[in-house]
């Protein structure tokens, strides 16, 4: 049996003119708009091209199938998350616990006010999550995530925090789509992301004293 192919979702060429550049953006904002009014099932490159005001060979010379536009959305909400990520974590200027809970008020805020866009985008994952560039984009916050748990947790071991990162960023994205799947006020917002991040801190404390009793 083989393994069925993975669908092309690179870009065809990339725009190197101011022209081109503008072409482009017209159909991601215009692929935007389509998935959030139709969904991901309705999604075509008929309709994004109609919305763009452009013709489908025009947006063919950027973007072979729909596969690609959708992968390109996905890469730039990724791009965004990491971004987010980095700018967060990185400030060692601010205390650990600190960080993490601006980056779990940050994240959930981000969720809420694309909730539309973000909800459409997981629904066609099956598109493209098994192409190689998937894979690439999901694994690129690693670094930052590892080298984030080994500064809030120095003692522990790589194990015990690859399982902390893990069940922090798991349960944050799972329980962040979930949560913003129906539109919430910013009281709302807040007050959700202050109990998660209360959540989060109180799991690192428990796990700083449980390595402390063992070590001493």
């Amino acid at each position: 049996m083989t393994d069925r192919a993975s669908p092309r979702i690179s870009t065809r060429k990339q725009p190197k003119q101011s022209r081109s550049n503008e072409l482009v953006a017209a159909i991601l904002q215009a692929a935007v708009q389509v998935l959030a009014q139709e969904g991901a099932q309705r999604f075509t490159t008929a309709r994004v091209a109609e919305r763009a005001g452009v013709s489908v060979g025009s947006l063919y010379q950027y973007f072979p199938n729909k596969a690609a536009i959708l992968f390109r959305l996905q890469s730039d909400e990724w791009r965004q998350t990491s971004d987010l990520l980095g700018d967060i974590l990185t400030d060692r200027s601010r205390p650990p616990l600190e960080r993490l809970r601006s980056l779990v008020q940050a994240f959930i805020r981000s969720e809420c006010e694309e909730a539309a866009v973000r909800v459409a985008l997981s629904d066609a994952a099956p598109l493209y999550r098994d192409a190689p560039e998937a894979q690439d984009a999901r694994a690129a916050d690693d670094t930052v995530i590892e080298a984030f748990m080994s500064e809030l947790l120095p003692d522990a071991s790589a194990a015990v925090r690859a399982t902390a990162g893990d069940l922090v960023m798991t349960t944050m994205t799972t329980v962040g789509k979930e949560f913003s799947a129906e539109p919430k006020t910013d009281a709302e917002i807040a007050a959700y992301a202050n109990a998660m991040s209360d959540m989060f801190c109180a799991y690192i404390r428990c796990l700083r004293s449980d390595i402390s009793a063992t070590a001493g």
